[in-house]
């Protein structure tokens, strides 16, 4: 047996962006996933609007060799990852002293949150040029900008949930952001109003978006077939 790996706090995540083959066997797909949710593994099953993706399975655990092995069995199922995002929860460098449900909201999500069916991702880096250098910033400054971010983000609440996962070191990336959403529309007005902060106007980078709905694997497996 091989020994876990882990993380010192918080879980590891894997977004993992498939799209169908001809030696798809929707049967076994399903198996695989409900397979890994009886192991504790939370997968979010979302069927991707646009061409970039057929399916995304969103997956949490402590342990990263059970995200490794839902992973295999996708693959062994006849679907193809054309795209896939590594990253773990985190407590940032600006949220420190947050009360203990707080704090364990962002390192062990419960997810997906009941009733925001509407979801999209994308990854994200802070900005090193001459001018807009985010680490050449003083901690003091930085800070006060992510509270500014964070007061938009919270105009928002009941409407959306959101989840930032760290992947320095582990993606191309820096952070991965993760919103569920009431209706599709949440997720435009959250995108486009926190992009006015300087936070992002300034020192932010945005990769490629990703969109879909969420639902059961079954029914998410029956509805991209």
């Amino acid at each position: 047996m091989l020994d876990s790996v882990t993380t010192s706090e918080g879980v590891a995540v894997v977004h993992l962006f498939c799209d169908r083959t001809g030696d798809t066997d929707d049967a076994a797909v399903i198996d695989v996933v409900q397979a890994a949710q009886a192991d504790g593994v939370q997968v979010v099953s979302v069927a991707v609007l646009g061409h970039k993706a057929a399916l995304c399975f969103m997956a949490l655990h402590a342990d990263v060799w059970r995200l490794r092995d839902l992973q295999t069995g996708l693959a062994n199922s006849g679907l193809a990852v054309v795209d896939s995002f590594v990253s773990i929860t985190e407590l940032s460098e600006y949220a420190q002293g947050l009360p203990e449900e707080m704090a364990n909201m962002r390192l062990y999500p419960d997810l997906p949150p009941e009733g925001k069916n509407a979801w999209c991702f994308y990854p994200m880096t802070k900005r090193r040029n001459v001018d807009q250098n985010w680490y050449e910033l003083p901690y003091d400054d930085r800070k006060a900008l992510m509270m500014e971010h964070g007061t938009s983000g919270r105009q928002f609440a009941g409407r959306i949930t959101q989840l930032i996962t760290a992947s320095t070191g582990l993606d191309d990336w820096e952070w991965g952001v993760t919103l569920f959403g009431v209706k599709l529309d949440d997720l435009k007005d959250t995108v486009y109003t926190m992009r006015y902060d300087t936070a992002s106007a300034l020192y932010a980078e945005f990769g490629p978006f990703y969109t879909g709905l969420i639902g059961s694997v079954e029914d998410i497996v029956g509805r991209t077939g």
